[in-house]
């Protein structure tokens, strides 16, 4: 009889392949690989995957505000630059507006524009007000103070200008980075999955220096996959 699994309670593999899956995932092995390694069944490890990224795309919304000194910026994820199309509405991409704060975790959300309205209901639902919020001079940007935000300094890229002093958003910039790279390799991934992988991203970033592996089960046993 297989041994009960507490992070899957209606699975049928054991909480010790569970765990030895969960090692794979933390490695960034590729599901054909982790299947191979594990003896699962291709689908099967899929179907897990999927569940684990759930879980970590769920642990991710239930941060809690940031405070202090707090980075924010949007990025453009998918499809190459369209001829004709330029700024912050090129066509073809998904927009990703994250807030990052210095030091600490960072946190994104899909939106679906960049005007002001989008980008400030997100920043005044994951932001103290009484942080230091920088950000570069998109318009978007415009009017934090009068809603509440103590202090808001930006930097020009328009004008080449990327810091001045601790003026900057290297920080969020240092994410898109990261996880561009790392959905680079998925290569013919779906739009319906890309919310998943890029929660699975923000998780790994936030979890550097920690023990991943530690950190997904933890997540996974508050509340188990099926």
């Amino acid at each position: 009889m297989t041994a009960k699994n507490r992070y899957a309670r209606r699975s049928k593999i054991s909480e010790a392949k569970f765990r030895e899956l969960v090692k794979l995932f933390a490695l960034e092995l590729e599901a054909t690989q982790i299947a191979e390694l594990a003896n699962l069944n291709c689908n099967t490890v899929n179907r897990f995957l999927k569940a684990i990224r759930e879980r970590l795309a769920e642990h991710s919304e239930q941060q809690s505000p940031f405070a202090g000194e707090v980075e924010v910026d949007e990025s453009f994820f998918g499809a190459r630059h369209v001829k004709g199309k330029r700024g912050r509405g090129a066509s073809g991409k998904t927009i990703v507006f994250g807030v990052f704060k210095r030091n600490g975790k960072v946190y994104t959300e899909i939106v679906p524009d960049c005007s002001k309205a989008t980008l400030q209901a997100v920043i005044r639902g994951k932001v103290e007000p009484e942080s230091v919020i920088y950000s570069d001079n998109w318009r978007g940007y415009n009017g934090l103070v009068d809603v509440g935000y103590g202090k808001h300094l930006r930097v020009d890229h328009g004008r080449n200008e990327f810091a001045r002093g601790k003026t900057h958003i290297n920080g969020i910039e240092g994410f898109w980075g990261f996880a561009k790279a790392r959905l680079a390799r998925l290569r013919g991934m779906r739009k319906a999955t890309f919310y998943l992988h890029l929660k699975e991203c923000e998780l790994r970033f936030n979890s550097r220096g920690d023990n991943l592996y530690r950190t997904i089960l933890k997540i996974v046993r508050e509340k188990p996959l099926f």
